[in-house]
Order: structure tokens, then sequence, then C-alpha cells
């Protein structure tokens, strides 16, 4: 029978902070990276003529503002915690290895260069024990909920990964 790893769900943990404010250069370099020729992204006058102040972050850069640094470290500020610590757990208890399943975002509003983004996340759900080719073991969804610095929420991600006992091969 498998653990009950229940006591994990919910709980909300945060808020993370954001290392640098919404700004031009970074979004010109996710746009090139992407291939995403959308104006109002890299030039100031068509953002305008679209009814911004000024270019808009292209809504898939989300997470990207919040992300941990290369080392794992958070932003001085953010909270301690991590709404996905049931993995640790899950890895003691014989599921040691881990894969990225899906991840679906929702978008409120566009992020304008100068905004400070945060966010807060909690364990949304885990599965049954389940049978895949991979091997046995749970699918775990985290909620992470995004913020401006106005505390207007920008948008939603859940992401979902699959922590599993390797199947025998």
């Amino acid at each position: 029978m498998a653990e009950d790893f229940s006591v994990y769900l919910g709980g909300e943990f945060g808020p993370f902070l954001a290392w640098d404010e919404v700004n031009a250069p970074m979004i010109r370099h996710w746009c090139e990276a992407m291939g995403d020729t959308n104006p109002i992204y890299t030039d100031p006058a068509a953002a305008r003529a679209a009814g911004y102040n000024d270019i808009v972050a292209p809504p898939t850069m989300l997470m990207a503002w919040t992300m941990n640094g290369y080392a794992g470290k958070r932003p001085p500020g953010s909270a301690e915690g991590n709404a996905l610590a049931v993995l640790s757990a899950m890895s003691e208890a014989g599921y040691p290895a881990v894969v990225a399943v899906n991840c679906e975002q929702e978008y409120e509003r566009y992020l304008q260069v100068g905004d400070r983004v945060t966010y807060r996340a909690t364990c949304e759900s885990i599965s049954e024990e389940k049978a895949t080719a991979l091997g046995t073991g749970f699918f775990v969804t985290e909620l992470s909920t995004f913020y401006n610095q106005r505390n207007e929420v920008v948008g939603r991600q859940r992401f979902r990964v699959l922590q599993y006992r390797p199947a025998a091969q």
C-alpha cells in the first residue's frame, strides 16, 4: 500500500520575489530566443498604439521573472519554504525519480516594464499511486499565483510532475 502524502496538500508558501523588475532587455532576449516578433513586446510606439504606456512582456514570461538563480537561491526578502516539499518525502519513501509532465498558465493581464512580480504557491493536488510506463508513482501539481507590485493577480501556473520509482528494465 502506498504512503499517505496528503499532509503536504494545501498551505501557502511565499511570497517569492523577482530578482529584477520587468525590463526591456530581458523581454528582448526572450523574444529573440523564442522567435516572437509581436511588436508590442519590443517597439514602444507599437505598444502605445495598442493602448499600453510602454512595451509589455510576453505572457509566457510569467515564471521567468521569479525563477531561482542558477545556484538555486531565491532573491533576498523571499519567504522560506517549498510548496513541493512532498517530492523530497516521496524520494525518501522510495520514489527517487522525477519528470516534468506539463505546465498550464492562465494570464490576467500583461506585465509592463517596471512591474515587480511576486508569487505564492501551494501543493494543489497529489494523485493516488499510479502505474506508468516509467514506473509507479504520484502526479503532483503545484499552483502558483503571480502578483504585481499592487498585489493584483497577473496570472497563474499549474506545474505538474510525476515522482516515481523507476520500472525494472
